[in-house]
């Protein structure tokens, strides 16, 4: 790379490091002036779930058919006994056990 060329990507490093921490402290700032109770409440703590979804969905639904019956086994055996390791060990096995039946 030439000297110039360095400079643009440590310049866009630092543009995107100021963007990012520029919107984390904009959320903090702005988090004092939204309501306490009633529906915006409500959409608050209902918002890490959908995040996990909207991140984890993809995964599964590119996995194929092994993946969303790894991701659904891994779901029942963690709402059934609460054991996340648990959990996450049968949707690997499941997994796998898919992969290695569909060739």
């Amino acid at each position: 790379m030439g000297n110039g060329q360095d400079l643009q990507a440590y310049g866009a490093i630092v543009a995107a490091a100021l963007v990012t921490y520029g919107l984390r402290l904009g959320g903090l700032l702005l988090s004092s002036r939204l309501p306490r109770g009633g529906r915006s409440r409500a959409f608050m703590e209902a918002l890490p779930g959908t995040l996990l979804v909207a991140l984890v969905a993809p995964g599964i639904l590119a996995a194929g058919p092994s993946g969303i019956v790894a991701a659904t086994c891994t779901a029942a055996v963690s709402l059934k006994n609460g054991n996340v390791f648990l959990a996450m060990l049968v949707g690997m096995a499941v997994k796998l056990a898919g992969q290695y039946l569909a060739g």
